[in-house]
């Protein structure tokens, strides 16, 4: 009731968000005006909270001035019942206010927040792959759930909040002003020194918070690190190691925490002392002048009530501006993934690809993921189609970042690649990837049922195609032990089979897409000799007359392909057929020679 807000202190909201750490944004006038702008016509019901917010304030306001005039009535023995129903009406109507205010803020906050969180998530999936490399992944996650949670939490619960408290201090000084002036400037008194200590104990806390969580994000991390590296950690034996690390971490989130909330621990009884002796003062004050007849006892009722009510904000409203930053903060987080390069969007005249041929062309390009740091410097080299092509060459010399290329993950620096010779820029970006089939080194499932990750590529295979395709890579066999064989359902990323069926699944998933590019990253490298053999089968049926680029560390699983191109440190070292490579006794020569020790 509003009765209970003038009473005393509230252990919640207001309590629970003292001293914390605040994240104060760089530009907090701009980034409300965008955020205003970007929430445009999701905002329907923020008109009605305010004026509820306004009816609620009303009501506390007025619900001191009803008892003084009850316990007037009660003074001059003038009937009671009819001031005592209007107190008892404007009691529930603060409970209905109220309730139709959280109900009202919650939908309505929770909408804009749906429309920004969609926002983002959409922001997220056009952005090109250089972002991804720049950011960790945990980050991306934080401001996707963190950040919007904070406008939130701010929306849903610090908005009405101050709202209402605005209101209320207007209108209770008002009623104070009216009711004795003199009284009045007593009472702003112990509010003014209240404030002072809360800008004081606030310093003094918000460095201390910020060192809490800066410590707490090296303890979370240091318990992640070493529960998912746990077995390393028992082979190496330095969990005693570990051990005093997470010690010496924890001791020194206490201390921080500690300190941190004794200091806030402070304001609230420093606070209580000061404005009880206010309080007392107006007490007297009033007292002396009841003595002398100057006011009522009924009035000295309702603005004892009012002083209570009107000095239990400023505290909590100065937290919710707090609250308030670190949501602005966080929402310029948001604006900046926003404001990212997105991929390239596709040119008006673009071309779609309708039967695409299988012919590449690289021409000259060079590339760096660090413009001053080039990866591919200037490699030339044609596909024909229905060529088997092989890239090899030692670990970063840059196999995988040529497909990265070819596939537009990547802008060129220079150079142009050709497919069916058109430069790939010339296409729509949808259809050129859609030519291509490609299974990497780790495969990637997701979670859903076993039909489901194999027409991840074609969504509207059916049931028939899709169990067409796992027989030709080779994976309905183990699917049928499976407990529902198609429809097993598969937890994120397909922890329940082996490494070898996951990859069975992807080479699937390639062949019922049905690309003329297959594109094969290292596919057998972390699979057993059996499982390897398996692949190979299926991988050889989908690339039968087909343009196929094979990245592979085993130069045996490639020896019969029709192309054999050695990359070294970003320059194209040699090509040609497996026979010719090993005659020139080369870099290939030498790579096969240690593999295989002949």
């Amino acid at each position: 009731m509003s009765g209970a807000r003038g009473f005393g202190p509230t252990m919640g909201g207001g309590m629970a968000r003292r001293g914390r750490a605040v994240i104060k944004p760089k530009n907090l006038r701009g980034t409300l005006r965008r955020l205003f702008d970007l929430t445009s016509g999701h905002r329907k019901g923020f008109g009605t909270v305010l004026i509820f917010s306004g009816l609620s304030a009303c009501s506390s306001v007025l619900s001191p001035l009803m008892v003084g005039k009850v316990i007037s009535r009660i003074s001059l023995r003038d009937p009671i019942e009819s001031a005592l129903f209007l107190l008892a009406l404007v009691y529930v109507f603060d409970w209905f206010v109220n309730f139709a205010q959280g109900y009202l803020i919650a939908s309505a906050g929770q909408r804009v927040v749906l429309h920004l969180r969609v926002a983002l998530f959409d922001s997220l999936k056009h952005l090109p792959l250089r972002f991804f490399d720049r950011h960790q992944h945990g980050e991306l996650m934080s401001r996707l759930t963190n950040d919007v949670d904070n406008i939130s939490t701010t929306i849903s619960d610090s908005v009405a909040e101050l709202m209402v408290y605005s209101f209320t201090i207007l209108g209770t000084l008002t009623f104070m002003m009216i009711l004795s002036p003199l009284l009045t400037l007593i009472a702003i008194v112990p509010v003014v020194l209240v404030l002072i200590l809360t800008k004081v104990v606030t310093t003094r806390t918000r460095p201390l918070y910020a060192r809490q969580q800066q410590v707490l994000g090296r303890l979370d991390g240091h318990v992640e690190e070493t529960v998912s590296g746990l077995s390393m950690v028992k082979a190496y034996g330095r969990e005693k190691a570990v051990t005093e690390q997470f010690e010496s971490l924890n001791s020194e989130l206490c201390t921080t925490a500690t300190t941190a909330q004794i200091w806030s621990g402070m304001l609230m009884p420093l606070s209580n002392v000061i404005n009880n002796f206010g309080f007392l003062a107006v007490c007297v004050a009033s007292g002396i002048m009841a003595v002398h007849g100057q006011i009522e006892i009924g009035v000295i009722a309702s603005f004892l009530l009012y002083v209570r009510q009107f000095s239990r904000p400023f505290v909590d409203i100065a937290n919710i501006y707090n609250t308030f930053q670190t949501a602005v903060a966080g929402a310029e987080r948001i604006f900046q993934i926003m404001d990212e390069p997105t991929e390239p969007v596709d040119q008006a005249e673009a071309l779609a690809v309708t039967t695409p041929k299988g012919d590449i062309t690289f021409d000259d390009i060079r590339f760096g993921y660090d413009p001053d740091e080039p990866v591919i410097h200037g490699i030339s080299l044609h596909i024909p189609a229905g060529t088997k092509v092989a890239v090899v060459g030692q670990t970063g010399s840059g196999k995988t970042t040529l497909i990265n290329l070819l596939e537009r993950f990547y802008e060129l620096d220079s150079g142009q690649i050709l497919l069916d010779g058109k430069p790939i820029q010339e296409y729509r970006l949808l259809d050129l990837r859609r030519t291509f089939g490609t299974v990497l080194q780790d495969p990637s499932l997701f979670e859903g049922t076993v039909a489901e990750n194999i027409a991840y590529g074609k969504e509207d295979a059916s049931k028939a195609e899709i169990v067409h395709a796992a027989e030709a890579a080779g994976a309905e066999g183990f699917i049928s032990r499976l407990e529902h064989g198609y429809d097993t359902y598969l937890r994120a990323g397909g922890s329940e089979l082996s490494q070898g069926e996951r990859q069975l699944l992807t080479i699937a998933r390639a062949m019922l897409a049905d690309a003329p590019v297959i594109i094969l990253d290292e596919a057998t490298s972390s699979v057993d000799t059996v499982t390897e053999t398996t692949i190979q089968q299926a991988m050889a049926t989908m690339t039968a007359g087909r343009t196929s680029i094979v990245i592979a560390h085993r130069l045996s699983t490639i020896r019969n392909a029709d192309l054999i191109v050695v990359i070294d440190h970003g320059h194209l070292a040699e090509q040609g057929t497996h026979e010719q490579l090993l005659a020139r006794n080369g870099i290939y020569a030498q790579m096969y020679h240690s593999q295989t020790g002949v």
